[in-house]
């Protein structure tokens, strides 16, 4: 049974309407992706704010950072199953079966991280941004110290829990339009690997 049809419950602008900055972009989508990821489709009822999401979404998630990209999209499928986001479920589910070449992992992360074969590091990663979704007047030092003991770095807390911040402002976002993903994320990846990833 195929999702509904519609992008966002709140209609998008027609892209042919859109200031010449954002059909580049566009057409930048198609050229690399094959579409236009429906979240900019949605967003773009607001072109500034639109343009504001786009440049948190590239410095979170494709900037330096002590996180790898990997590990960034990983941290958004987990939040994302802890606030039941289907958008966001779809879309960084497809990211993580990308980036490590295994469809196991990309499902593990959506139903549930806990049940992945995960080293110390990604498994406190994933404990705390889990713990910072859905009971973040819990969080104290000892969460902080056991990150470090993990071994990240001050500047990779922050970028972990900015990341854990996002998704939760995008998942809430995506679930008040009720905003639907793409269909190519359903299809990405989704054979089994040969020889299980390296991560």
């Amino acid at each position: 049974m195929p999702q509904p049809e519609h992008i966002s419950k709140l209609g998008v602008p027609d892209p042919a309407g859109l200031d010449d900055d954002l059909r580049t972009i566009w057409r930048k989508c198609v050229d690399k992706l094959g579409f236009v990821p429906n979240v900019y489709s949605a967003y773009s009822l607001k072109p500034q704010r639109l343009r504001h999401f786009m440049v948190m979404y590239n410095e979170i998630m494709l900037a330096e950072s002590g996180l790898s990209k990997l590990e960034r999209e990983m941290v958004a499928v987990v939040v994302s199953s802890a606030n039941r986001c289907y958008y966001c479920l779809v879309a960084h589910g497809a990211a993580v079966r990308m980036l490590s070449g295994d469809p196991e992992l990309g499902e593990m992360m959506a139903l549930n991280y806990r049940v992945a074969p995960l080293d110390r590091r990604q498994r406190a990663m994933l404990d705390f941004a889990w713990k910072l979704t859905t009971t973040p007047w819990l969080v104290e030092d000892a969460d902080r110290a056991a990150l470090r003991e993990a071994g990240f770095s001050s500047e990779d807390v922050f970028d972990l829990a900015e990341i854990v911040a996002f998704f939760n402002l995008s998942n809430r976002m995506a679930s008040a339009t009720d905003m639907m993903p793409n269909r190519e994320y359903h299809r990405a990846v989704r054979e089994t690997p040969l020889e299980p990833a390296k991560r």
